[in-house]
């Protein structure tokens, strides 16, 4: 049995797959093409980028036009992706304990408030003290709280 196949669409030589039906302005173009958006992937890269988003975001928002302030988002992104990346700040975990008096403390909750999401105020203030430490089902309740993974607990 012979298999038919739809056929496959094909680009015409002279004609682009796409057409914006958008306007780029004039700016933009002007920026792009004394500093091309491109991923930054390198530290020199890095340099001049910042050094480029510095000369455009000096100047007031409102005296930007829709082209410099797209380009300027745009090279906003790629500069944020490389920190990211490159220059994220390492940072030891807390200890359970220590993580979870981080979390009370940030959100501005009491031993008793804590005793309320783990469903005992006694014990809470016991775990808050380093005196007992949290059960699997308290640190799910306090994980689900707080938002967080309950690996950062354990």
């Amino acid at each position: 049995m012979k298999m038919m196949h739809a056929p496959i669409a094909r680009r015409s030589a002279n004609r682009p797959i796409w057409r914006s039906t958008v306007r780029t302005p004039e700016s933009y173009l002007e920026l792009a093409r004394a500093f091309p958006l491109v991923p930054i992937r390198s530290e020199e890269q890095y340099d001049a980028s910042v050094a480029m988003l510095d000369s455009l975001a000096v100047r007031d928002e409102s005296s930007l036009d829709s082209g410099e302030a797209a380009y300027l988002a745009a090279l906003t992104q790629f500069v944020q992706d490389y920190e990211r990346e490159r220059h994220a700040i390492m940072v030891e975990p807390l200890p359970p304990l220590k993580m979870l008096q981080h979390l009370v403390k940030q959100a501005g909750l009491t031993a008793a408030d804590l005793g309320r999401i783990i469903g005992n105020r006694g014990l809470a203030s016991q775990i808050l003290l380093g005196k007992r430490a949290m059960s699997k089902a308290n640190i799910r309740r306090i994980a689900e709280y707080f938002a967080v993974e309950p690996g950062k607990l354990l």
